[in-house]
């Protein structure tokens, strides 16, 4: 029986602060989210349990106004498991491939369960669904883990409105600003047609957490990025996590029905704002950011050699698979290969007049 991980919005840690300088500062004691994992996450590695011992990775910062954090992974990008070959972003699911039914069960650290206030629903989230919270054996980072909703759901790799919740509310769980959780699509490099997200620790401030937006349904807590890479984000403090999922969904839903496929990267952030912040509010983590990244569809498409463009890279995160690209490739190699991925110019801006009226609409 796996160990349970009951919570409440209670357990938010609602005042988490960056401190200056691109390494981070956790301003207050663990939160027992993270305690959690850390401790379950060092056990299997102790245990061998990994595909590789991850140590502490190199890591540099790539010169220029975007701050790449790019850091050199070699077993990964040796000894992950093969990626399944997907066809279109509404695959169904397949039982006969891999999946997370058929992990080792020692590889789970716990199951999340919503303790909901008054008792009645405890252990639902508006939909009778556990969240598995497991290691992921090739990992990019300390504390790489992976959330599957009840793997006995057999759920595609799409996104649901619970998912992004509880995506969301994992963030918010944490009293490290370095916790990031994030979604490939099918079609955006994601490797296992099984629902799941990806949370893993950073030590390192990304762009992404104060890049300026552009409001576009702010009831809703939808902007537009304002910088590269060209995408959407949306924002929420504690109070309205429930509200803004379902806004997210309607969105990657409305994604999935145009067959376009998607990342997701989910980190605590600034709230919203249309220009540089002041350093008081720039270091404010009250809420949690959600980056929404359309982008052109990979359908048995050879790998890139340096790395390949999925939630962490869109995000700013550069894990590399070879030492030479590590040491050599620039910000502006960097964003060549990143472009090469992202929709057209006129495609995004039709997609951006399409999603607000939907979000408008419903």
């Amino acid at each position: 029986m796996p160990l349970q991980f009951v919570y409440s919005t209670r357990d938010f840690v609602r005042d988490v602060h960056r401190s200056s300088g691109n390494r981070l500062g956790i301003a207050s004691l663990p939160a027992k989210f993270d305690t959690t994992i850390h401790a379950g996450w060092t056990d299997r590695m102790n245990r061998g349990l990994f595909r590789y011992h991850l140590g502490d990775l190199q890591t540099r910062i790539l010169a220029g106004p975007h701050g790449y954090v790019a850091q050199l992974n070699i077993q990964r990008g040796i000894e992950r498991r093969k990626p399944q070959e997907i066809l279109s972003i509404q695959q169904e699911f397949n039982a006969k491939q891999f999946n997370f039914n058929k992990i080792n069960p020692e590889e789970i650290i716990f199951e999340m369960i919503k303790d909901v206030e008054g008792g009645k629903e405890k252990g639902q989230l508006h939909e009778p669904c556990r969240m598995v919270v497991l290691v992921n054996v090739s990992p990019l980072e300390c504390g790489h883990c992976l959330f599957v909703p009840d793997p006995l759901r057999c759920l595609p790799q799409v996104l649901t409105s619970f998912t992004i919740q509880v995506g969301i509310e994992s963030v918010l769980l944490s009293s490290d600003p370095g916790f990031r959780v994030g979604f490939n699509s099918l079609g955006a490099f994601a490797s296992v047609n099984h629902l799941h997200l990806h949370g893993y620790y950073l030590d390192h401030e990304l762009k992404i957490e104060s890049m300026p937006v552009k409001p576009l349904v702010p009831e809703k807590g939808f902007y537009r990025l304002l910088d590269f890479p060209a995408g959407f984000l949306f924002y929420t403090e504690s109070e309205r996590v429930e509200k803004v999922a379902g806004a997210i969904c309607q969105v990657t839903d409305f994604l999935v029905d145009a067959n376009i496929a998607h990342n997701l990267f989910l980190t605590r952030g600034c709230p919203p704002c249309d220009r540089t912040q002041n350093q008081k509010d720039h270091c404010s983590r009250k809420g949690v950011r959600i980056a929404v990244w359309p982008r052109a569809s990979c359908f048995g498409a050879k790998e890139e050699s340096a790395f390949n463009v999925a939630l962490c890279e869109l995000a700013g995160h550069l894990p590399f698979k070879n030492k030479e690209d590590y040491e050599l490739t620039t910000e502006k190699d960097v964003i060549d290969v990143i472009q090469r991925y992202l929709l057209p110019d006129a495609q995004f801006q039709t997609l951006e007049q399409q999603l607000t009226r939907h979000l408008m609409d419903v």
